[in-house]
Order: C-alpha cells, then sequence, then structure tokens
C-alpha cells in the first residue's frame, strides 16, 4: 500500500491553498484540487473510485428523505456544546442541513469557505446553513476556526443522526491504510470508520424537504448558486 511521502503531502497542502484563494466557482475548485490529488497520490484517488462504486451499488444515500418527505428532526451538540435542534432553526426560516466528513477533509474545507464568503447571499435570500460532521466537539470547534464558518457546527458521535437517513458508509481497510495518517478514533472518539456522505437537504419552515444534494462521490459538492436558489424559493414557499 502506497503511503503519502512528507514531500507530495507538502505538493497537496501547495494545491489545496492554491484553490482556497482561488476566485473560481467551487465546482471548479473541487475538480482542480481532485486533478491535483489524482496526480499526486494516484493509489489514493483510484482507492475512492472504487469506493464510490461500491457505495452506489448499494444505494448509499437513496432513501435519504427526497424533496416533498419530513426531515426527521435532530437535537444535536454545537462546537460549544449547547443543544441544537431543528424545530428551533426552523423557527427563523428555512435550513440548509448540511453534513460534512470532518475538520481534516480538504473537499470539506474547500466548500465550507466558499459558503463562507456567500454568507451576505445566504442571509439575502432568507435562510440560513446549519453543518453535521462526526467529530468531537473539539474537532467542530477547529473546523470552524479553519475555515471561519459563521454557522452551528453539530457533532453527531457515532454517525447516529447519518446513520438513520441512510448516510453514513464504511471506509473500507484500502481507504482507511492509506489514510492511516489520520487518527480518526481521536476524531470521533471511536474507530468504527463511519463517514457520512457528503450531502444538503434545504429543509422550509414545515420541516419539509425542498430540495437535496447527495453524492456518493465526496470530491463534488452542491453548488453556491444552486444552494442561494433552492433556499430563496424555501422561503418565498
Amino acid at each position: 500500500m502506497t503511503a503519502l511521502s512528507p514531500d507530495d503531502a507538502e505538493r497537496l497542502r501547495q494545491a489545496f491553498l492554491q484553490c482556497r484563494s482561488s476566485a473560481a466557482t467551487l465546482r471548479e475548485q473541487l475538480a482542480t484540487y481532485a486533478a491535483a490529488g489524482r496526480e499526486i497520490f494516484p493509489a489514493y484517488a483510484e482507492a475512492v473510485d472504487r469506493l464510490v462504486a461500491r457505495i452506489e451499488a448499494n444505494g448509499g444515500g437513496e432513501s435519504a428523505p427526497r424533496p416533498g418527505e419530513a426531515m426527521p428532526p435532530f437535537m444535536l451538540p454545537d462546537d460549544t456544546g449547547q443543544l441544537v435542534d431543528l424545530p428551533s432553526l426552523l423557527a427563523s426560516g428555512p435550513v440548509a442541513v448540511m453534513f460534512f466528513r470532518g475538520h481534516w477533509c480538504p473537499y470539506c474545507r474547500l466548500s465550507a469557505v466558499a459558503l463562507v464568503r456567500a454568507m451576505h447571499r445566504f442571509r439575502e435570500a432568507g435562510g440560513r446553513l446549519v453543518a453535521i460532521t462526526p467529530e468531537l466537539q473539539s474537532y467542530a470547534q477547529r473546523f470552524k476556526v479553519e475555515t471561519g464558518a459563521d454557522f452551528p457546527v453539530l457533532s453527531d458521535l457515532d454517525n447516529g443522526y447519518a446513520l438513520s437517513l441512510n448516510l453514513a458508509i464504511w471506509l473500507g481497510s484500502e481507504v482507511r491504510g492509506l489514510l492511516s495518517y489520520l487518527d480518526f478514533a481521536a476524531f470521533h472518539g471511536n474507530d468504527g470508520g463511519l463517514l457520512p456522505i457528503p450531502a444538503v437537504f434545504v429543509v422550509g419552515r414545515d420541516g419539509v424537504v425542498k430540495a437535496r444534494f447527495i453524492d456518493p462521490d465526496f470530491r463534488r459538492r452542491m453548488e453556491v448558486d444552486d444552494l442561494v436558489d433552492a433556499l430563496a424559493k424555501a422561503a418565498r414557499a
């Protein structure tokens, strides 16, 4: 199994920084970083391709709430330890409920930074954001600091809520081996090897899903313009 060398890790870091500072769309940033990753760390890119194929074959995420269906409620602690529930969030307007893999994931960080840059657009659309990760509170705090996120970041320990939505997937030994330099047991408080499929659910004030984005390939995320439009439509409904 090919490990990531220190030199290649630095090359990936530089590629990430270049993408993060780019004025390109989120889709373009993610595609550029994915291409750099495939060049620098091909063993991981190929392992992810196989993981994505397995998730798709098993219908990962397909049975999650669809537009027109009720979004199951949650009550989860935020990065300060305060419990946050979906009905309270919806009291002031539609909410985008977003699942992230964790503070360590460069695709999640690129996505969060793009969202932060567009916060004024979400507010003008009449919506708000909330992020959910499987990480402990200290890492949720790190995620907020590293991305500048000013929206709640909630801890879904043991992926309980993600599992209830058919969003939690097992990484598998191949991918976990290539990511062995990451201490998931410390991040999650367990060594189960589960992560959520990145997803976005736009939920109206009535608790019904108005739009969703689910892609088993974590290298792709909902585009910012699409999320702004979905929140604006939910606010007008």
